[in-house]
């Protein structure tokens, strides 16, 4: 990294997911979390599964569908700051390898945590619910609509 060095990008938050080992880093992350939510004693494997996917997928939807704008100083900042990150990765262009990655990931990991808790259908819905959560701002036909007025400034 070249510290004090000026990017070329307009709007860095447009490109930053496609940074080298940000999906392994990803991944890493939530695979991280699962085996801390294992090392607590008293959560059983089904619960442990079920946090998380509920603790990835908070936050999945909190730093890409609801945080607006961007942390870099950007001659942008207009145009930018009424966008939410997932509205802004790759320009707004929709079904690049990064959206098909952060709309895939939430999917596999709601397969794995409905395996491993056996399709209980307290944790079922639970996890049905944290994935719709996640995949439902994603949809090209919602790009820049905000339902209810939710998240409008």
């Amino acid at each position: 990294m070249n510290v004090g060095v000026a990017h070329s990008e307009v709007n860095p938050n447009t490109r930053v997911m496609n940074s080298r080992g940000m999906w392994l880093t990803y991944a890493l992350g939530v695979g991280m979390l699962h085996i801390v939510l294992l090392s607590i004693p008293f959560f059983s494997v089904p619960v442990a599964w079920t946090l998380t996917n509920v603790i990835h997928n908070l936050g999945m939807y909190v730093f890409l569908h609801a945080v607006k704008g961007t942390p870099f100083e950007t001659p942008d900042q207009g145009k930018a700051r009424l966008l939410t990150h997932w509205e802004q990765l790759d320009y707004g262009v929709q079904f690049t390898s990064s959206r098909k990655f952060f709309t895939i990931s939430p999917i596999i990991l709601y397969f794995l945590t409905s395996f491993y808790t056996k399709y209980d259908s307290t944790h079922f819905i639970l996890n049905t619910t944290s994935l719709l959560t996640v995949l439902i701002p994603k949809l090209p036909q919602l790009h820049g609509v905000r339902i209810f007025g939710i998240n409008k400034y």
